[in-house]
């Protein structure tokens, strides 16, 4: 099964060369170059990963993380930025993001995350699933 990733930065070229060697790798990408564009990406599509450059205009990467968790709480987020602060990785884990790396990122280890991160949703789906069967079967009267 192919990974689902929306990418996210405000680089037409860097955005562009990345999502076509993604899909070279054989995932599915979704791109959006603004933060508008990513919100209604993030709202309509039901992605696996989402990779989301720190620096944008308009709402940097961080506030996209916020925005993001707070509709999607599992959704798993890798964030990239060309200017990595240690203070700045840390303030992302924190507020959910799956990983933190730095452009120009390596295509093998950026695959390599976008494969974790789709194992990791298919996890929490997985539990959910198990606990709505339970609570199901817990209301039910047999």
């Amino acid at each position: 099964m192919s990974e689902k990733v929306l990418l996210i930065d405000d680089e037409k070229e860097f955005l562009e060369t990345l999502s076509e060697r993604m899909r070279m790798r054989g995932m599915d990408v979704n791109t959006a170059q603004s933060s508008d564009d990513a919100v209604t990406s993030v709202d309509s599509g039901d992605y696996d990963a989402i990779v989301l450059d720190l620096q944008m205009p308009g709402m940097n990467g961080i506030d996209m993380l916020k925005v993001i968790k707070a509709k999607h709480p599992d959704m798993q987020v890798i964030l990239l930025t060309g200017q990595a602060t240690l203070d700045a990785g840390i303030q992302a884990m924190k507020l959910g993001a799956m990983d933190f790396m730095e452009k120009p990122a390596d295509i093998d280890v950026l695959t390599q995350k976008i494969k974790k991160a789709q194992a990791k949703k298919m996890l929490v789906v997985e539990k959910r699933t198990e606990n709505k069967v339970r609570d199901i079967m817990s209301s039910r009267s047999w």
